[in-house]
């Protein structure tokens, strides 16, 4: 006999029959709830003010404010820490003030941010401010949108709810560019006011959301961020194997790995191809993540952790193979098997911390965006070195040959080390 089992965030809809299974007949549609669509959008226009910006901070602070090369990455670097391994305060913060008032703290801290550019154009301590100030919301932000995102979600929704969200997020991110590109350096006042505007009304957008579980208080007066999270997040009972290796780990190897492609392809690909096939590849690859992650969500769930840790790097590798053999066609379809391994990975660490973790969601999306720091810092830092090692060579295509060998033995060495570890569990239990 079936019962009806509501989700613990007011107004999400109920499934029916046995939790973690879509109710008959709605498979391939996602229920969404007034906030839930909110948060979507509200994904899409942040990451399309963000991206109408910071792509093109190296270029602002150098040419127009004069900063040295050498301290502009410097500055860039310091806000990328800050903004991925800040993440580990959101759990903290939400756990205190909830995940609503967390969102708008995020928000307020960009939209002053933004603000602050403006006056910033012709100070380079006003500018490095403000882009430190910008990288700190998003280091909040973002775990606590995914955590209200999926808060009282059932099993079966959360995969679909997280790829809608990362769909949104590359949406923006692939179109904030070229908006921006006709003001960025002309009329640059102009494009940091009309993004401040932008996050001003999303934020005021935010404040308009009903309270979710996390963010009631509890009988101590606290607000009742761990309660909440066995709805949205249970460890398996202890003595239960976990199917696979830490995502924390998984996460850090995955992101050092797509890193490579993401930092080096401009210099291997523009100077092969031209620019124009370079800027027409990345745009491919948005809209191939914008339109895969929700069509592949429920398949990428389905999948063992092993299983999709062989599958995600075994894309990865094959991708990098691709644009190590050259030419316009082996890039294209080089960058069409990395966002496979992309959308395979990202979204199976995402939803495997959430199943492992008895934390409150938050805090589970602030450390795995830890984890995504710690692997682009160590990508950036050997991959300069592989890639000038290459080049002083006289083959680039070599750069590609390391990092696909790399791809396939990350997942050798990640699941032998899963086994080792089990291994003394499993002598134990046969003396026994």
């Amino acid at each position: 006999m079936s019962r009806r089992r509501t989700d613990g965030v007011p107004g999400v809809g109920a499934d029916r029959g046995r939790p973690g299974r879509a109710a008959p007949g709605r498979r391939g549609r996602l229920p969404l709830t007034g906030p839930q669509r909110f948060l979507l959008g509200g994904s899409f226009l942040i990451t399309l003010g963000s991206f109408a910006v910071l792509p093109y901070m190296s270029v602002l602070l150098h040419q127009r404010l004069g900063l040295g090369l050498g301290t502009v990455g410097i500055v860039l670097a310091v806000a990328s820490l800050i903004q991925f391994a800040g993440g580990v305060v959101a759990g903290p913060v939400t756990g205190r003030i909830g995940l609503r008032r967390a969102m708008l703290l995020a928000l307020g801290l960009r939209t002053a941010g933004f603000a602050a550019f403006v006056p910033g154009l012709t100070s380079p301590v006003l500018a490095v401010g403000a882009l430190l100030l910008v990288s700190a919301g998003a280091a909040l932000y973002l775990p606590a949108n995914k955590a209200y995102l999926v808060e009282g979600a059932s099993t079966a929704r959360r995969p679909r709810l997280l790829s809608a969200s990362g769909s949104a997020f590359n949406a923006g991110m692939a179109l904030g560019p070229p908006a921006a590109a006709p003001l960025v350096m002309g009329s640059p006042g102009v494009l940091f006011s009309c993004v401040t505007v932008l996050f001003a009304l999303v934020g005021a957008g935010h404040a308009l959301l009903p309270a979710g579980a996390a963010d009631r208080p509890s009988e101590d007066g606290s607000s009742d961020g761990s309660s909440a999270a066995p709805a949205a997040g249970r460890a398996p009972e202890s003595g239960a194997p976990h199917p696979g290796p830490s995502p924390f780990l998984v996460t850090v190897l995955s992101v050092y790995a797509f890193m490579f492609f993401q930092h080096y392809l401009a210099l291997y690909a523009v100077p092969r191809t031209s620019a124009a096939f370079y800027g027409a590849v990345l745009t491919g690859y948005a809209a191939l993540l914008v339109v895969g992650q929700p069509l592949l969500a429920e398949r990428v769930a389905a999948l063992s952790y092993p299983a999709a840790v062989r599958w995600g790097f075994g894309a990865m590798a094959a991708g990098m193979a691709a644009i190590g053999a050259g030419g316009h066609a082996g890039i294209a379809v080089g960058g069409a098997l990395l966002c496979l391994g992309e959308i395979v990975l990202f979204l199976k660490n995402d939803l495997e911390a959430l199943a492992r973790s008895s934390a409150a969601p938050a805090s589970v999306f602030g450390r795995q965006r830890l984890a995504a720091g710690i692997g682009a810092f160590a990508s950036g830092v050997l991959g300069g070195q592989l890639y000038g090692a290459a080049e002083s060579a006289g083959s680039a295509r070599g750069f590609w040959a390391v990092v696909c060998l790399q791809c396939l033995l990350l997942p050798v060495f990640l699941l032998r080390r899963r086994r080792t570890a089990r291994a003394p569990e499993g002598s134990r239990a046969g003396v026994g």
